[in-house]
């Protein structure tokens, strides 16, 4: 598997990330990327959100960005509420903008997106919650 899968390589990334791109983010608290990202910025995350959809409004009493290009600082994780299909576009973007984990909640996994960014030597966690990795290990 290209992925991380253990306990202490999780925890490590959460320790040492403090800037988290969430990906494909909804201004309904009844989707899981609106509650996953309310979660994190409880842990204390610095949350850029990102939806054309939504560009320019705020959600959370965060700015909501066009793409992760738009993104003014640098990103150590981005988490991904998208469909396996559109995942590829998603790490693209991520590539040209800098990142150190790619993560895949559960539902977006795309392996061949998977394998190509472990190749390149980016972090990759796959079908895991990122609120529930938190809440589990820190």
């Amino acid at each position: 598997m290209p992925f991380i899968d253990s306990d202490e390589k999780i925890r490590d990334i959460l320790e040492t990330s403090k800037n988290i791109a969430v990906v494909g983010i909804s201004n309904n608290p009844a989707k899981p990327s609106y509650f996953v990202a309310e979660a994190l910025k409880r842990c204390g995350y610095k949350l850029f959100l990102v939806n054309p959809k939504y560009a320019g409004e705020e959600i959370l009493g965060e700015k909501v960005y066009k793409s992760l290009l738009d993104i003014p600082e640098e990103i150590d994780i981005v988490d991904v509420f998208r469909r396996p299909a559109d995942v590829k576009f998603t790490a693209e973007d991520a590539k040209k903008k800098g990142f150190k984990t790619f993560w895949f909640q559960p539902g977006t996994y795309n392996p061949e997106v998977a394998e190509e960014l472990a190749n390149e030597g980016y972090n990759v966690v796959a079908d895991r919650c990122l609120k529930v990795e938190c809440q589990r290990l820190l």
